[in-house]
């Protein structure tokens, strides 16, 4: 239920019409158009929004800029964006409004048909944001113009067809980006390790209220959850990932604090205790040595 109240919520941010279709607690996709952003002050209140179950593939047309919370993206005139759910997105409109012909679809969707969030466009922003030339973009509308025609129409099996227009998508940009990272070959419990450990991470985030408490903060507490040893839990994430636990944990923890700096007035120390740290001071410290100024100064610089 959470999940389609979070679709539902969707259309209402956007003021657009539910579709027709959409059937609660059920798989999801529908493509549209938004000739429009709000200005930056309302963009920037949709960002919790942009966070949901959605996953979006836009074409975007105008001079903008992508904001992830660890490096910002410029979009001169024409590119293809890709938006995993979990990771913090917002797309920030120059002088002029821009335009956006998208899809968006859950993970239901795909259930049973491959595992559409492991490529590298939902994985790695090298590979989630691809600028075009206008040809490229036009063939890339053509693609959206169809998938959008499926929906519309009566086929059976418009749905599969829908599928693969969106794999369609996703390798066109891969190719064009110069191909894909080769696949590594990894020991299976020291993956399935690591995957476990990633998704108790992701789980965690995002947080909507200063209430709310990340409750896995430390190595041992993740071991603790997934019943394995410290030690254990330590060398299958080094070896898969070639960076300690801690080191992961700390990424992410400050990943969620430059975004929750960047769009809400929660206050440092509000935040600090959100993100289990034990006191605002070592939130501070942790913040400067890792981003290079204190929390505030962060929150300053991003609202000038």
């Amino acid at each position: 239920m959470k999940a389609a109240e979070e679709i539902i919520d969707f259309y209402k941010k956007k003021n657009l019409n539910i579709p027709s279709c959409f059937q609660w607690g059920t798989a999801h996709v529908d493509v549209m158009k938004v000739d429009t952003l709000k200005k930056r002050s309302e963009a920037i209140s949709l960002l919790s929004f942009s966070r949901k179950n959605l996953y979006k593939i836009k074409l975007v047309q105008g001079k903008c800029k992508c904001h992830y919370a660890d490096k910002t993206i410029e979009i001169e005139q024409y590119a293809l964006v890709f938006v995993h759910p979990m990771v913090p997105f917002l797309l920030e409109e120059m002088q002029v409004p821009i335009k956006e012909y998208f899809c968006v679809f859950n993970d239901d969707f795909f259930s049973n048909f491959g595992n559409i969030k492991t490529y590298p466009v939902f994985q790695d922003h090298q590979f989630s944001v691809l600028s075009l030339s206008e040809k490229e973009y036009l063939e890339f509308e053509t693609i959206l113009d169809s998938m959008k025609s499926e929906l519309s129409s009566d086929y059976e099996y418009r749905f599969d067809a829908v599928r693969n227009h969106i794999y369609a998508l996703i390798h066109k940009a891969l190719k064009m980006n110069g191909g894909y990272p080769k696949t590594v070959k990894m020991n299976g419990a020291d993956s399935r390790i690591t995957i476990l450990f990633e998704e108790l991470l992701a789980l965690q985030f995002p947080l909507h209220a200063p209430s709310d408490h990340v409750k896995l903060r430390k190595p041992k507490d993740f071991a603790e959850q997934l019943s394995i040893s410290i030690n254990h839990l330590n060398k299958a994430v080094k070896c898969i990932r070639n960076r300690t636990t801690s080191e992961i944990i700390t990424d992410r923890v400050l990943q969620e604090a430059k975004i929750l700096l960047k769009i809400t007035d929660w206050s440092a120390s509000e935040i600090a205790y959100a993100l289990g740290y034990e006191t605002p001071s070592r939130f501070t410290y942790t913040f400067h040595k890792n981003v290079g100024m204190p929390p505030l100064a962060y929150r300053n610089e991003n609202i000038r």
